[in-house]
C-alpha cells in the first residue's frame, strides 16, 4: 500500500516535471526503488523516494527525506565504490555500480545503483535520479563462484608445487645416477688405459684402445645428461660437438680441421647410448683410416633435422677408406649395424673422391620437434 503523501512529492519538485507528468507518475508507482536528490541544497539531500525504496531499505519516509544517501553505508561498504559515486556526483555524470548497503535493521544487501543527472534546458543540474535494485542473490552467487575459483586455483597451485617438487626430486635422483655412472665409466676408462699401456701385442692394443673410446663416449653421454635440465631428452648436436672435439684432441691430430654443422635435435634419453656408440665408431673410423701418418685434412660432422627424419653425417676429405675395410665385417662395423637396427636407422657409405661420407638417417619421431607421446 502506498504511504500517504507519495503522490504529492513529485508535484513539489521545482522542475518542468511536476504534478500530472506521466514520468513522475511512473517514478512514484514503479516497483523499482527510486530516489531523487537535489544538488542545489546543502549535502545533496534526498527530496523524493518512492515506496519501493522504503520497502527495500526498511525506513520510513520521514527518516529518509532530507538525508544524504550515505546513511545506507555501513562497516563493510567498499570505500572505493563510495569514492567513485562521489566523483560521479561531483562531475555530474552517470554511474552504474554495485555497492553494499544496509537496511534499517542492520542487514546488508547488494544495491545495483544507477545514478544520472537531470538538467534543464540551460544545462543546470537540478536533480540526481537514482534507481536501485537488490541484487544480493546475483552478487552472492558471483562471490561464491569467485570463492570456488580461488579455492580451485589454490588447489591447482598447491598440486603444481607438489608436482614441481616431485619432478625436482626425480631430476635430482636421475642426475645423481648419471653422475655416479659417469664416475664409474671414468674409473673403467682409467683401468682400460692402464691395461692398454701394459699390452705389447699391437692388435690387442688397438682393440683395447677402441674399447676405451667406446667407454669414454658413454661417459660423455652421462656427463651431458647430468648437466641437462631435462632428464628425459638428449641433445644429439651438443653431444656430437663434445665427442668430435674429444676424439680429435685424444688422437693428438691437430693437423685435422674439424667442421661442425649442428642443429639441435633432441631424442629420448634412452636413445642416447646407442647413438653415442654409433657416432663414436664412425668418427673413430674416419680418424683411423682417412688420415694415415701425417696426412692433413678436414673432418665434417653434421646433425640436422629433415622432413621425415634427422640426419647424422660424418664426412672427410682424406685418402678414403680402403676397399677391404669397406667390405670387411669388423667388430666396429658389426656394432654399427646392430646399433642401426636397434635405432631403426639406415646407413650409407659413399666415396667422396677424395674421402668418405657416411650418412645415417634416423626416424623423425625421435626428434624433439615432434609431438611427444
Amino acid at each position: 500500500m502506498e504511504q500517504p503523501g507519495t503522490w504529492h512529492q513529485t508535484g513539489d519538485l521545482d522542475t518542468e516535471q511536476g504534478k500530472g507528468d506521466p514520468f513522475a507518475a511512473a517514478v512514484r508507482a514503479t516497483r523499482m526503488a527510486m530516489i531523487i536528490t537535489d544538488p542545489r541544497l546543502p549535502d545533496n539531500p534526498i527530496v523524493f523516494c518512492n515506496d519501493a525504496f522504503l520497502r527495500m531499505t526498511g525506513y520510513h519516509r520521514d527518516e529518509v527525506m532530507g538525508q544524504n544517501c550515505r546513511f545506507l553505508q555501513g562497516a563493510d561498504t567498499d570505500r572505493g565504490a563510495v569514492a567513485l559515486i562521489r566523483e560521479a556526483v561531483a562531475a555530474q555524470r552517470d554511474i552504474a555500480i554495485d555497492v553494499l548497503n544496509y537496511r534499517k535493521d542492520g542487514s546488508s544487501f547488494w544495491n545495483a545503483l544507477y545514478l544520472s543527472a537531470v538538467a534543464n534546458e540551460a544545462g543546470e543540474v537540478l536533480f540526481f535520479f537514482a534507481s536501485q535494485l537488490d541484487v544480493t542473490d546475483r552478487v552472492d552467487a558471483h562471490l561464491q563462484v569467485q570463492k570456488e575459483k580461488d579455492h580451485f586455483e589454490a588447489e591447482v597451485a598447491r598440486r603444481t608445487r607438489e608436482l614441481t617438487d616431485a619432478l625436482a626430486t626425480q631430476t635430482m635422483l636421475v642426475h645423481e645416477v648419471d653422475h655416479r655412472v659417469k664416475n664409474n665409466l671414468q674409473m673403467i676408462a682409467a683401468l682400460l688405459a692402464m691395461q692398454t699401456r701394459a699390452i705389447t701385442d699391437p692388435a690387442a692394443r688397438v682393440a683395447m684402445e677402441a674399447m676405451l673410446t667406446r667407454v669414454e663416449a658413454l661417459g660423455t653421454v652421462h656427463r651431458r645428461l647430468y648437466q641437462s635440465n631435462n632428464v628425459e631428452r638428449f641433445d644429439v648436436a651438443e653431444f656430437a660437438r663434445d665427442l668430435a672435439n674429444d676424439l680429435i684432441r685424444g688422437a693428438g691430430q691437430e693437423r685435422i680441421r674439424l667442421r661442425l654443422d649442428l642443429e639441435a635435435v633432441e631424442v629420448p634419453a634412452a636413445k642416447a647410448p646407442p647413438i653415442a656408440l654409433m657416432m663414436n665408431e664412425l668418427i673413430t673410423n674416419a680418424l683411423k683410416h682417412a688420415f694415415p701418418e701425417d696426412h692433413a685434412g678436414r673432418l665434417s660432422v653434421t646433425v640436422a633435422p629433415e622432413e621425415n627424419y634427422f640426419r647424422i653425417k660424418i664426412s672427410d676429405d682424406g685418402v678414403g677408406m680402403p676397399a677391404q675395410v669397406m667390405e670387411q665385417r669388423s667388430f666396429g662395423k658389426r656394432l654399427i649395424g646392430t646399433l642401426c637396427r636397434q635405432l631403426n636407422a639406415s646407413i650409407a657409405w659413399q666415396s667422396n673422391n677424395p674421402g668418405t661420407t657416411v650418412n645415417v638417417c634416423l626416424p623423425i619421431e625421435m626428434a624433439g620437434s615432434l609431438e611427444k607421446k
